[in-house]
């Protein structure tokens, strides 16, 4: 079995030592490197073959975004998990734009990253729900929001539960719907935002192109 080749940048040095032990346990992890600066990470991709970077957004003078748009410059095509105690609305929309493929708060615990890891590795996104929310209060704030597509209370339903990254056979237990079912409201939903993947769907609608964030 192929390991996923993980770097994790991080400027605590407990906190990514620990992790790093941590996630070199998992048997399909490979921890091959970690720092605490981008300078650091951006001299080991240069030179180490990486699946996945774990990315803190606030690196003492650096900040996440930066280092996202000079890794992509410098050639990295990798996945880019933001790993993070914290981020605004406005930080973590920009930093999706740029690239990153998800973004986990430390609260959460060690095997909850280990899903979220192997989620944005298979080409999902994976975002935590309580930056959702202050995605969404953004999208109600604003004054002009774009017109979207109705969506339908199951719509609606399924659409969340791929935000907390369900698989269709787990949508469908909990809404108590076929497998099928799961599928063809997937593709409804394709049809109405003009994406063809789930990575897209989450994608447009965290970047407020659509009102599926609004509560109520």
């Amino acid at each position: 079995m192929s390991r996923t080749r993980l770097l994790l940048v991080d400027d605590h040095v407990l906190f990514r030592e620990g992790l790093s032990r941590l996630l070199d346990f998992e048997p399909d992890f490979e921890m091959a490197a970690h720092c605490g600066t981008s300078a650091e990470a951006l001299e080991i991709l240069l030179n180490t073959p990486i699946d996945l970077v774990l990315l803190d957004f606030d690196l003492n003078q650096d900040h996440g975004e930066q280092f996202i748009t000079t890794a992509r410059r410098a050639g990295y095509e990798g996945k880019i998990l933001m790993v993070t105690a914290g981020m605004s609305a406005k930080e973590s929309s920009v930093a999706l734009k740029l690239g990153a493929s998800g973004i986990f708060l430390k609260y959460n615990s060690p095997g909850s990253l280990a899903n979220a890891i192997r989620q944005v590795v298979s080409g999902d996104m994976w975002v935590d729900p309580k930056v959702i929310q202050l995605m969404a209060e953004e999208v109600e704030q604003a004054e002009e929001p774009i017109p979207v597509p109705p969506l339908t209370n199951r719509e609606q339903q399924v659409l969340q539960s791929v935000f907390e990254g369900l698989a269709n056979k787990e949508i469908a237990t909990r809404l108590g719907i076929t497998e099928g079912a799961v599928k063809s409201c997937l593709q409804q939903l394709f049809q109405k935002t003009q994406v063809h993947t789930r990575s897209q769907l989450v994608r447009i609608a965290l970047e407020g192109s659509l009102g599926l964030l609004r509560k109520g």
